[in-house]
């Protein structure tokens, strides 16, 4: 009996270790890691910052945003291996080429380190263990926005992409020139803002038949509408671009652009730290990838999103 009892009070002591254990982690909250491509001179990725310093702050969890300083796949790939090597109790990341990035992802996934890929990639990034994808689908986005050209009269576009080897965009253009049906072409350009412009201008005036422009974010539609305006062709062309910014809402909202798709990057980042610290927490998780776009500001509500904007929202 005196055995028995001793192992008991023994089994309760361990008992009562656990539970003090995770109760101080709870309290001490999760950490969680979230590595991007964005650049820091692109206002979209702030936007997504803002939203997952939210969720953190919400959670009780910590943060920890890391970025490279320009559009580097082997910078990020190196990011993401560090994150990795830190044993986080979660990682998120835009899973934007998986030749640089699914090992590193498999390798996380390998060693317990939940997964949830945002903004890009959502189409592979489950191939390599990523539990789900907060995004929009990218290639279905520039469908949509060839369509739209259509409508309004558009009969051949170019596509301006400032990041050519990032899936997403990549996707984007693919879209948009199969739904123009032979009509349409990319134009890759550097995400330095003067070579934006001038390439755009170059373009336009050797092929004067294009009369529908689409850039894939505010880096590029900044330059964009900023030719128009120089040149006094915003009415000459219809004008779209992905993402919001608050150079772009200004833009639509002067009816110098006409429509902006928004793919709310504000969720993009609040939402899977929200889903990682229920899934630590209590095993949960959506039975499937969240779709937070695409939708699309036009004249119409972009005083609407203005407001938000300036509150680093939307």
């Amino acid at each position: 009996m005196a055995r028995l009892s001793q192992r008991l009070l023994a089994s309760a002591a361990a008992t009562v270790l656990m539970t003090g254990a995770a109760q101080a982690q709870e309290q001490q909250g999760s950490r969680f890691v979230m590595v991007t491509h964005g650049v820091p001179s692109d206002p979209f990725w702030s936007v997504v910052k803002n939203g997952a310093e939210a969720a953190a702050e919400t959670v009780g969890a910590s943060l920890e945003y890391r970025a490279p300083s320009t559009f580097d796949m082997a910078q990020m790939q190196q990011l993401v291996q560090a994150a990795v090597a830190s044993s986080p109790d979660g990682l998120i990341l835009s899973f934007t080429d998986e030749n640089a990035l699914g090992s590193v992802v498999q390798n996380a996934v390998d060693n317990g380190i939940p997964v949830i890929t945002i903004n890009s990639g959502g189409d592979v990034s489950k191939d390599y263990g990523a539990r789900l994808h907060v995004g929009q689908s990218e290639y279905e986005a520039g469908r949509q926005a060839a369509e739209r050209m259509q409508e309004m009269g558009v009969e051949k576009g170019v596509c301006v992409n400032h990041e050519q080897g990032n899936q997403g965009l990549d996707q984007r253009c693919d879209g948009f020139v199969d739904a123009f049906d032979g009509n349409a072409e990319q134009l890759a350009t550097t995400y330095d803002p003067t070579a934006i412009r001038n390439a755009i201008v170059a373009y336009l005036n050797q092929n004067s038949d294009v009369r529908g422009v689409l850039t894939l974010g505010a880096l590029a539609a900044d330059p964009m509408i900023r030719a128009m305006r120089e040149q006094g062709a915003t009415d000459m062309f219809t004008l779209g671009t992905f993402d919001l910014s608050p150079g772009i809402l200004e833009a639509l909202n002067q009816g110098e652009l006409d429509f902006a798709i928004d793919q709310q990057q504000y969720m993009q980042g609040y939402l899977p730290v929200m889903f990682l610290d229920q899934f630590v927490k209590n095993g949960l998780l959506p039975a499937g990838d969240v779709a937070t776009g695409p939708g699309f500001v036009t004249q119409e509500n972009a005083a609407q999103v203005i407001e938000l904007s300036s509150q680093g929202i939307r």
